[in-house]
């Protein structure tokens, strides 16, 4: 095997940590004592792991210590100095626990960042679907109001503002086949509070009022577009400002629109 294949292989990282057999080690001690670039590799590995673990540890400076020696020589009888035993590989071992830790500590770390993620996610995933239904709800009462406008069947009939409210107007669609007439408001004020407008069916000769409907929750309408009951013939239409509920008669000084077939 070329050398740095065997550099790239991950053995000599499993010889600093003292993972490999008494056999291995030996074998890769005897091939680092024949080969500079191994045995720097080596080298290079052990100083990583070092300054890894030197991070974890307190750093005591050598004035420190030669206080604390001081003082202790001073109290107790001379300290026989002992040469600790190297264990370099138990050492290294202790040192790539620590790496292992902080390895863990990271991996937990991310865990959560994207359990995070998911949960935006999903919470961004309902309000789409809640605002793409709520567009197909309006979408969907766009093409009825664009059927009923479309409808060649209609009799469309104008109603034009009155002395209350000049600039109002309305228009009827009034399918005589079905008898289904609908009310276009767009034109027609915000009704006060308590107010409601009433459509008539008029009877012309002699004047005889209807009542087909109420134009009821006018602001959430976003159409205007109202369904009434039939008109049953009727020669003529008009909406009034009613007290909420409706009247039984129109109340003629809040007549906004009037328009005849």
């Amino acid at each position: 095997m070329e050398t740095k294949e065997y550099i790239d292989s991950g053995i000599l990282e499993l010889y600093v940590y003292g993972l490999l057999t008494e056999t291995e080690s030996e074998e890769v001690a005897a091939k680092a004592k024949n080969n500079a670039e191994i045995n720097s590799e080596i080298i290079s590995i052990e100083k990583a792991i070092v300054v890894l673990s030197s991070s974890f540890s307190p750093f005591h400076s050598v004035a420190n210590y030669e206080k604390i020696k001081e003082k202790l020589e001073l109290k107790y009888a001379p300290v026989i100095q002992l040469e600790p035993k190297k264990n370099k590989f138990q050492y290294l071992g202790w040192a790539a626990s620590v790496a292992l830790l902080v390895g863990v500590a990271y991996q937990y770390n991310e865990l959560n960042q994207t359990s995070s993620l998911v949960a935006a996610a999903q919470d961004d995933k309902a309000k789409i679907e809640k605002e793409f239904n709520t567009l197909k709800i309006k979408n969907t009462a766009v093409e009825s109001s664009l059927a009923v406008v479309r409808d060649i069947k209609n009799t469309v009939v104008s109603l034009g503002g009155q002395a209350v409210s000049p600039q109002s107007s309305a228009k009827v669609y009034w399918n005589q086949e079905t008898e289904v007439v609908y009310i276009d408001a767009a034109n027609l004020p915000e009704p006060p509070e308590g107010m409601v407008y009433q459509v008539w069916a008029l009877k012309l000769n002699p004047l005889t009022p209807t009542s087909i409907g109420l134009l009821e929750n006018f602001d959430k309408n976003e159409q205007k577009l109202f369904a009434v009951s039939s008109a049953n013939g009727a020669e003529g239409f008009g909406i009034t400002l009613e007290p909420a509920g409706g009247s039984l008669t129109p109340t003629m000084e809040q007549l906004y629109t009037l328009g005849k077939v």
